[in-house]
C-alpha cells in the first residue's frame, strides 16, 4: 500500500484508524475502496451489537441512532457510484468533461432593423 492509497483511506475512515490493520486489509483485499467498506461494515456492525439508546433519568442520555445512520449513508457512498474516487481504482477517461476536447461555434450575424 502506497502514500496515496493510505492517504485516502485515513480520509475515509478518520485519522484515529490503525494503519496497521489497514494495510493488513489491503495485502488481503487488493483494493482500497473494500478496504473502506469492511471497516466501516466492521464499525457499524460493533454499534449493532450494543444498545443505540440508553438512558438514566434526570442523569444522562446516550442515543447511537445517528452514528450508525451515518456509518449507512457513508458505506452507501462508497458503494453507489466510486465517489470519491480511490487512488487504485482505473481513471474513468469515457466522461465528457475532458479539458483537452474543443468544440466548433459558427458565429451568424443578426439582420439590421
Amino acid at each position: 500500500m502506497d502514500v496515496a492509497i493510505r492517504d485516502w483511506l485515513l480520509d475515509q475512515l478518520g485519522k484515529d484508524t490503525d494503519i496497521a490493520d489497514l494495510e493488513a486489509r489491503y495485502a488481503r483485499l487488493g483494493k482500497a475502496r473494500a478496504v473502506a467498506l469492511t471497516v466501516l461494515q466492521q464499525r457499524w456492525n460493533d454499534l449493532v451489537a450494543q444498545p443505540t439508546v440508553i438512558g438514566v433519568s434526570s442523569v444522562v442520555n446516550l442515543n447511537t441512532t445517528a452514528n450508525l445512520a451515518a456509518l449507512e449513508r457513508k458505506m452507501a457512498e462508497l458503494q453507489a457510484d466510486g465517489a470519491p474516487p480511490a487512488p487504485d481504482e482505473p481513471a474513468d477517461d469515457t466522461s465528457d468533461s475532458s479539458d483537452d476536447r474543443f468544440g466548433i461555434i459558427q458565429l451568424v450575424e443578426r439582420r439590421r432593423r
